[in-house]
């Protein structure tokens, strides 16, 4: 069983910088797979980036890409999402996911392969 905690979620001016922590316990974080995903009021979740158990590996929604950047820290237990560039779109839930994986370079985009979900943090981007 996974615990996953999000953190560093706030209140950020269009064009600003927030970076987002998951830290896990409880299980192996070293052998699941990560990934962020968001839900913004009145709209379904949706895929923001994972990355591989080990790292080698990272995948984002065109939304994000060259904006988002999703890094692990194995010996920490943590994810983060490191978020530039951000704008009023962005605003949402943002989620942490895992899912225990024995292939070291796979990644999950979507939300029904995860297994562990954290309790969310939330974005706001103000215009």
């Amino acid at each position: 069983q996974v615990q996953l905690v999000e953190s560093g979620g706030g209140l950020v001016q269009a064009g600003g910088s927030l970076k987002l922590s998951c830290a896990a316990s409880g299980g192996t974080f070293g052998s699941s797979a990560m990934g962020w995903f968001r839900q913004a009021p009145g709209k379904e979740r949706e895929f923001v980036a994972a990355i591989s158990r080990r790292g080698g590996a990272t995948h984002y929604a065109d939304s994000v890409k060259g904006r988002f950047t999703i890094s692990r820290d194995n010996a920490k237990n943590t994810v983060y999402l490191q978020m530039s560039s951000l704008k009023p779109e962005d605003t949402a839930v943002y989620y942490c996911a895992a899912e225990p994986d024995p292939i070291p370079m796979r990644v999950h985009t979507v939300g029904s392969e995860y297994d562990y979900w954290g309790q969310g943090t939330q974005v706001t981007v103000s215009s």
